[in-house]
């Protein structure tokens, strides 16, 4: 009965040492390090879509402030992309 109001998203935070091809962006001495997946499941997501917008841990963060309407809890994450492009509300 929660569909309608629902996003799942699966990832990971560490990515057990593999390297991609492409160097992590320098935002600060801690991130957001190499590349990872994530799976989005909601009845809004983009179906097919890869989205290739760069994100970080953050971004979730940044998605959930945006959707309520609330101020970041620091510059990372006001900074952040929200994931919006990955959704067809």
């Amino acid at each position: 009965k929660y569909w309608d109001e629902t996003v799942i998203i699966i990832t990971s935070d560490e990515n057990g040492g593999r390297w991609d091809h492409v160097a992590p962006p320098q935002i600060d001495r801690w991130g957001p390090g190499t590349r990872i997946p994530a799976v989005i499941i909601s009845k809004y997501a983009k179906k097919g879509y890869i989205d290739h917008t760069q994100y970080e841990t953050v971004s979730i963060l940044k998605l959930i402030e945006t959707r309520f309407g609330l101020k970041p809890l620091t510059l990372r994450d006001a900074n952040a992309n929200d994931m919006l492009n990955a959704f067809d509300f």
